[in-house]
């Protein structure tokens, strides 16, 4: 019985020191493990500049949404992989359904190597 307490005892030190090792080695990074494909591609997004469209503004005085609505549908918005061109060369086109500030959104981004590029913008029907 004494063995066994030992052990778990040698096991909790070990434990704990682990533990802090990661958060120290980890603690002040922006570590995230983007696993999901929307996930993945709404992070690659963020890291490229961002441009818009010629049409974008009438879209956003149309839908009456602002260019904050935007950021928040590339931080939070739900890609269709249905409706969107993934294989096309050399950018590819995703559609980003999100909430805008007053009504949902969907935006469609043209992603290249060094840009995104932000279409076009349309209101989507109430439900």
């Amino acid at each position: 019985m004494e063995d066994m307490r030992k052990r778990f005892a040698l096991y909790g030190i070990g434990f704990a020191m682990g533990i802090v090792m990661v958060f120290f080695f980890l603690g002040g990074k922006r570590a995230s493990c983007n696993w999901l494909p929307n996930d993945r591609i709404l992070n690659i997004i963020q890291k490229k500049q961002i441009l818009f469209g010629e049409q974008i503004q009438k879209d956003l005085e149309e839908a009456e949404a602002d260019s904050l609505d935007i950021r928040a549908i590339l931080q939070n918005g739900d890609i269709d992989f249905s409706k969107s061109r993934v294989k096309n060369e050399p950018c590819r086109l995703y559609r980003i359904e999100g909430q805008g500030k007053q009504s949902s959104l969907w935006i469609s981004v043209e992603l290249c190597d060094s840009i995104a590029m932000v279409n076009s913008l349309q209101r989507l029907p109430d439900q």
